[in-house]
């Protein structure tokens, strides 16, 4: 320690995080001695490591723990890749995932793919660049292959999918069963009394649009009712695309008296295309969605719609990552946890009340 050289504190000089650089330099010691004193390590001194340890708290130093690892050959850094943030449900998986890892001693990476596979490719790269320890990811509507997965799995890293998948494709996944909360939210439709219950039917190549709409004909099946292809349209889940769905129903001969859309934003398109025509809801045209997203309450009327799981969902898909950390060097049989809906059901579909006054 004799040889210590003057320096100015790392405190003085802005803003920026202290390194262990900052910490030899000021002792005047080299950063491999700072490093074994901060790991406690028996080659270092007493002195030298309290000195160290001093030093470290004065300055608020903050141990870089991804380079740490990188160091190590270890990481504790997970990727999530997911469609988007907006909105109740990734927002809520991410969270989800978030408070687990934390508590396993994880920090999360988020990506974003903007529904774009070329993005999500991208985002692929960039966290097999920082050396994840694992991916959890739900793919984009426009995901048609898993290919650009594999070099995922050739490295060894573990692989999670939740929510989204793939049809014909075997994975390690969280998923909700979505062909039961399709079926709860038409059965209570039929229910009310609609006999014309229509569909807005998300892309058929990713599992939880196809699902639904295999719930939705499994209600018409138990209600003694074919299934009309006219009311069941294809639609891109947005806002926009609700109105022109909508907009198509309504010019049918024999339009709907319900509408089940695969996702809220499109069943509130649907909504402000009724307001706009002055048609009522529930009375002339019921409805119901799925994610039982937050505008589901602002709306007026509020929307019936079929509840997801998200932080449950986000929880479990790390419990499942952690299960194939555990099982490394080991057999692992693929593995999808499926998590039950519940429906929430609200004012824009009930008309049981307004039928018996009649």
């Amino acid at each position: 320690m004799a040889g210590r050289r003057p320096s100015a504190k790392p405190s003085d000089a802005g803003h920026s995080p202290v390194s262990m650089a900052d910490l030899a330099r000021e002792l005047g010691v080299s950063m491999t001695t700072i490093s074994r004193a901060l790991s406690d390590h028996h080659s270092i001194g007493p002195a030298t490591k309290q000195a160290v340890l001093k030093l470290a708290k004065k300055l608020n130093y903050q141990p870089n723990r991804m380079a740490s690892s990188l160091r190590k050959g270890t990481s504790t850094l997970l990727g999530v890749i997911v469609p988007h943030i907006e909105g109740r449900f990734f927002a809520s998986v991410v969270h989800g995932i978030e408070t687990a890892a934390s508590k396993a001693g994880y920090s999360v990476i988020i990506c974003q793919s903007s529904e774009d596979v070329a993005q999500e490719r991208k985002n692929l790269e960039t966290l097999l660049s920082a050396q994840v320890a694992g991916i959890l990811v739900s793919v984009s509507r426009t995901t048609l292959d898993l290919r650009h997965f594999d070099k995922v799995l050739r490295r060894g890293v573990p692989l999670v999918f939740f929510d989204r998948l793939l049809e014909g494709e075997s994975v390690n996944a969280v998923v909700l069963n979505d062909q039961d909360g399709a079926l709860q939210a038409t059965r209570h439709l039929l229910e009310q009394g609609c006999r014309r219950v229509a569909h807005l039917a998300g892309p058929q190549h990713i599992n939880i649009y196809r699902n639904r709409r295999q719930g939705y004909l499994d209600a018409l099946q138990s209600h003694g009712l074919a299934p009309d292809q006219s009311l069941i349209i294809a639609c891109d889940m947005t806002l926009e695309g609700g109105r022109a769905c909508m907009q198509t129903l309504l010019s049918l001969s024999t339009p709907p008296d319900a509408v089940f859309a695969a996702g809220d934003s499109a069943i509130l398109g649907a909504l402000q295309v009724l307001k706009s025509r002055g048609l009522r809801v529930p009375q002339d045209v019921a409805l119901a969605g799925f994610s039982n997203e937050d505008l589901t309450m602002v709306a007026e009327p509020n929307l019936t719609s079929v509840d997801q799981r998200c932080e449950e969902m986000g929880q479990a898909a790390f419990r499942l990552f952690t299960d194939l950390v555990a099982a490394e060097g080991t057999a692992f049989s693929q593995r999808q946890v499926v998590l039950q809906p519940q429906l929430f059901v609200r004012e824009s579909s009930v008309r049981q009340v307004e039928q018996g006054a009649k």
